[in-house]
């Protein structure tokens, strides 16, 4: 009786083990039941490959004759019924309805298929059972349906990157594709009862709607979370401690949301985090070093958050990171030595940032997994380290644009077998480039154009066993290919760049390449007609500019219709072109068309307005007439730039209703008119220039209401007037304001205070009037950098709290050695013209270093207070034709960063303060027609100054001067209203600043220029006090 008693236990225990988990298939031969087996076949009928796929599936193995348990794709339990369908990545379309009728199901995997429909009609709280559901990349899209909040046992949740099925179907990303959206329920009420949940992927779900309440609703509503990934959500921040204490949360991913801040404590958490991903999130302030430190932590990715900063701390030997991603997110610093030890790590990317110094050296013992090593666009200088070409699981290198000198250490086959990507341009290389390079049989990518290597002509055949090579780059290296090269056994490139290599021919190789698909011949010094084998087929991207060229009319094929059906883009900009390319009409594919700096008149055909176009810059020519309003097709244009031409034309509203528009060029043409306005027009413009033209009337208010998206706004230059409209205010994100040379009448906008990220204001040449009042916390102005009010009718004397508001004057960046502008990106920089007494300068790129204060020309009086002192960044200060009275403060001397000083046509009194000789970078200096008197100090900078900067002061002795400190001279008269005494001879001229150094700039080129033996010198000293500081810095 003992042993039968036993025997029913064990029974029992058996079949409740087999209830738990699910049989393999080979055992589940009888038990498939027939109501399970009739859905499946009906889900069967109702599903059908997405056009365009025709591959077999797991679907096709779905045999009536077989049991359905058995099915690829399908899992059962014990009793027959269905717990499981996985029918990801099938490409399948069709109706879902049938899978609502498995009650019994646990998990539904249907990510990757093209369902291109909504998910409301489907009834998810049929299936109470769930515990993992995956839709992700699907064409789901619309709200998400309340039914699934209500699975209450969901561990895992993925409605990810539906947008990822259009690319998979057209090979093309269309952000105008619906998304997936939580509104109604919203985030907060989708995720209310769904305690259980571990793994949530939202990823390119909109959220908008509540996006500020992410953060503590997954910190409340989902205690058990492991991971979280809401990448491209609409979330705004800031990023929430609470999340960090989460115990069991491994994995965060919330790229490419305005996160903006992290917790003060944001390195000390809780969770065992293990990867972090941050990029694209607008992140600003300090990134905690230690976070890099955290026990457990594998994989970081802050790339893309250029408002960020940090430094790398130096690593413990056992630290488990294996990727690190800190692209462009503005870390500074040298490269630890340390991170060369992290023997996990298998992905290190830092490039784009401001990383100094030598690189670490990397040996494979000490790294033996690193496959991808990225340290391009920084300052690292040095000779590169002969290890790394020992790397053995090395795959892709990039030291592209960094300050290297020395040779290419040699990377042999044997040492290097995986390599696959080897980037070294913009570099200092010089040497030959060593042969070994050339054996590197898997070798894809190749960039080592932009140095100064020794072979001055480089034999193509050296390339030949280079059978992988898909691109090169061989730019500036002042190529000379002999014709005796055999084209026929060069590898078939995709992508060739041969830019500045002073061919004087095209290479005939290029005859034989039927797979090229990008090809840059620019700035060389080809001159005649194209050859026609030049144009492939093939090809979608076309640089042939800053050659004397001229284009074919007719191309080696049957339908000229389609002679380039890949090419979306086409750059021939200063080639001398007098008309427009007939061959464009046909293109229709063309997405990016370049044809500035050219001789191109008369009107723009209507047929050259593709409606594919998304960037067309036709600037610097001579065309003319009005808009064509088939502009108006073009409906993906986000650039446009008809800048420098003779358009005559009103304000183009109509462009308005273009919805991509970012960035609208239109500066010196003869458009004219009242800027007008309509609702919900440019809704996405960012960038609008329109200065130097003849528009008038006064700025509306429903104008930047309607545009309060603006970063960048240039009207100087036209002829309005009335008074600056408050809704200005409303553009929050605008860093650039130029308002100059209008007749705008009001007082000082006191209210821009308001623009948080407002760099550059410029209100001269205007009709503003009274005196300058600043109201605010003490945070007004944070960022501006450059304030330009000259040549108006302020007055009053200078506030204390004025001083004090331009809080972005008073902090030095130590970082000089990397170029940063003003709204720079990929195809725009914003510029600007200051005029300093009688010199126009053009900046080309505004320098976020570049600091100027110009309140010349007004009304102003009282003394130059000591607070001037605080604007530490300053480069040029120009307080010049005011009435300002009393000594020359001594605090001057402590902006060790000014370059220009001009203090003239004042009623300043006493000595010149001897404390100004500390400025060592003060090139110009302009102190004349006060009332000072005493000596002129000698010691530094002053022995470089002329008699120019003294004039106008009878009182004033010594060097340069004629008058010597014991003598008295005659009063000198001013010079008469509207003569510039300061620079005699000089007539207008411009400095267009093209280069960059420490202060302001290394290079320049001087339009039209008249300078006498003053100018000259003048000049002279200027480029010496550039160059000086530019060595200090370094």
């Amino acid at each position: 009786m003992e042993n039968l008693g036993i025997l029913i236990a064990l029974c029992f225990l058996f079949s409740s083990s087999t209830s738990l988990h699910p049989f393999s298939h080979t055992n589940l031969q009888n038990s498939c039941l027939v109501d399970q087996r009739s859905t499946l076949l009906q889900l069967q009928h109702h599903l059908y490959y997405a056009p365009n796929f025709t591959f077999s599936s797991k679907l096709d193995l779905w045999d009536p004759n077989t049991h359905c348990c058995s099915w690829k794709g399908v899992t059962c339990h014990a009793l027959g019924h269905v717990i499981g369908i996985d029918l990801s990545y099938q490409n399948l379309s069709g109706s879902l309805h049938s899978i609502f009728n498995l009650h019994h199901l646990q998990r539904l995997n249907l990510a990757g298929n093209n369902f291109n429909t909504t998910l409301f009609q489907y009834g998810f709280g049929k299936l109470p059972n769930l515990t993992h559901l995956n839709l992700s990349a699907s064409c789901f899209h619309g709200q998400i349906p309340e039914g699934i909040s209500y699975l209450t046992r969901l561990v895992s949740l993925d409605l990810s990157y539906q947008r990822e099925c259009h690319w998979r179907n057209y090979q093309s990303y269309d952000p105008f594709y619906p998304a997936l959206k939580l509104e109604k329920p919203n985030f907060k009420t989708f995720m209310k009862n769904m305690r259980s949940l571990r793994e949530l992927y939202l990823d390119g779900v909109n959220i908008s709607s509540q996006s500020s309440q992410w953060c503590e609703t997954t910190s409340l509503s989902l205690p058990k979370l492991s991971v979280l990934s809401m990448s491209d959500c609409g979330l705004t921040g800031p990023f929430c401690s609470s999340l960090l204490s989460l115990r069991y949360l491994s994995e965060i991913n919330l790229d490419s949301n305005a996160i903006s801040y992290l917790p003060p404590k944001f390195s000390k958490i809780s969770s065992p985090l293990v990867s972090l991903s941050l990029a694209h999130c607008n992140l600003s302030g300090h990134f905690p070093a230690e976070f890099f430190l955290l026990p457990k932590i594998q994989r970081i990715d802050i790339s893309w958050n250029s408002r960020l900063m940090g430094q790398l701390p130096e690593f413990p030997i056992n630290n488990t990171l294996e990727v690190l991603s800190l692209t462009g997110a503005n870390f500074s610093g040298s490269i630890p030595a340390s991170i060369a030890y992290l023997g996990n790590l298998v992905e290190l990317d830092l490039s784009d940032n401001n990383f100094n110094g030598l690189i670490p050296p990397f040996h494979r013992s000490r790294v033996p997994n690193l496959a991808s090593l990225y340290l391009s666009m920084n300052q690292l200088s040095g000779s590169i380290p002969a290890s790394i070409a020992n790397l053995s699981n090395l795959v892709r290198l990039d030291l592209s644009d960094n300050n290297f000198n020395g040779s290419i250490p040699p990377f042999h086959r044997s040492r290097v077998p995986n390599l696959a990507s080897l980037s070294l341009s913009r570099n200092q290389l010089s040497g030959s480039i060593p042969s070994s390079l050339f054996t590197l049989s898997t070798l894809q990518t190749l960039s080592i154009g932009y140095n100064s290597f020794s072979d001055h002509r480089l034999k193509f055949d050296m390339f030949f066993q280079l059978s992988n090579l898909r691109f090169l780059d061989l730019s500036n290296m002042s190529l000379l290919i002999g014709s005796h090269n055999k084209s026929r056994t060069f590898p078939q490139l995709e992508t060739l760049q041969l830019s500045s290599c002073n061919l004087i021919e095209f290479p005939e190789f290029i005859k034989s390449q039927n797979k090229l698909t990008s090809l840059d011949l620019s700035n060389n010094r080809f001159h005649g007609l194209v050859p026609n084998w030049l144009w492939k087929s093939t090809l979608g991207v076309l640089d042939l500019s800053s050659n004397a060229i001229d284009i074919p009319n007719q191309f080696p094929f049957d339908d000229v219709n389609s002679s380039f059906p890949m090419l979306s883009s086409l750059w021939l900009r200063y080639c001398n072109i007098s008309t427009f390319p007939a061959f464009l009409k046909s293109q229709e594919s063309l997405q990016y068309l370049g044809l500035s700096n050219n001789n191109i008149s008369g009107a723009v055909p209507n047929w050259a307005w593709k409606k594919n176009l998304q960037y067309l810059d036709l600037s610097n020519n001579k065309l003319e007439g009005k808009l064509p309003r088939s502009l108006a097709n073009c409906t993906m244009l986000y650039f446009l730039n008809l800048g420098n031409n003779t358009l005559h034309d009103t304000f183009p509203l109509w462009l308005g209703n273009l919805p991509s528009l970012m960035d609208l060029l239109l500066r010196e043409n003869r458009f004219y008119g009242p800027i007008k306005h309509l609702e919900n027009n440019f809704p996405a413009l960012e960038i609008l220039d329109i200065a130097s033209n003849n528009f008038s009337g006064q700025l509306s208010i429903e104008f930047f209401q309607a545009t309060h998206q603006l970063k960048s706004l240039k009207i100087n230059g036209n002829n309005l007037e009335g008074k600056l409209p408050r809704s200005l205010a409303n553009c929050r994100n605008l860093a650039v304001l130029d308002l100059g040379k209008n007749m705008i009448h009001d007082t000082f906008p006191y209210w821009l205070v308001k623009l948080p990220l407002l760099k550059v204001l410029i209100l001269r040449s205007n009709r503003f009037y009274g005196s300058i009042k600043i109201f605010g916390d003490g945070n007004a102005f944070p960022m501006l950098h450059i304030l330009d009010l000259a040549s108006n009718n302020f007055s009053g004397e200078i506030s204390v709290e004025f001083f004090q508001s331009l809080r972005g004057m008073m902090v030095i960046d130590d970082n000089k050695a990397k170029p940063s502008y003003v709204g720079d990106n990929y195809y725009y920089q914003d510029s600007v013209t200051i005029v300093n007494r009688g010199i126009e300068i053009f900046y080309q790129k505004i320098l976020t270093l570049l600091t100027c204060l110009d309140l010349s020309n007004n009304n102003f009086h009282g003394r130059i207070l000591e607070e001037v002192q605080d604007l530490k960044s300053l480069h040029v200060l120009n307080l010049s034709y005011n009435g300002f009275f009393g000594p020359i403060p001594s605090a001057l001397g402590s902006l060790t960063e000014l370059e220009s000083l001009d203090l003239s046509q004042n009623s300043l009194s006493g000595k010149i303060p001897p404390q100004l000789t500390s400025l060592t970078f003060l090139a110009v200096l302009n102190l004349s027609y006060n009332q000072l008197d005493g000596s002129i100090p000698q010691s530094n900078q002053f022995g470089t100054f002329l008699n120019g900067s003294y004039i106008g002061n009878p009182r004033l002795c010594g060097v340069p001067l004629t008058k010597k400190c014991n003598e008295v001279d005659l009063q000198m008269l001013p010079p008469k209203e509207g003569e510039d005494s300061w620079i005699d001879g000089l007539s207008v001229w411009k400095v267009v600043l093209m280069g960059y150094g420490c202060g302001l700039v290394i290079g320049f080129s001087i339009g039209y220029t008249v300078l006498n033996e003053f100018g000259n010198k003048w000049m002279a000293s200027l480029i010496r006090n550039w160059n000086r500081k530019r060595r200090r810095s370094r």
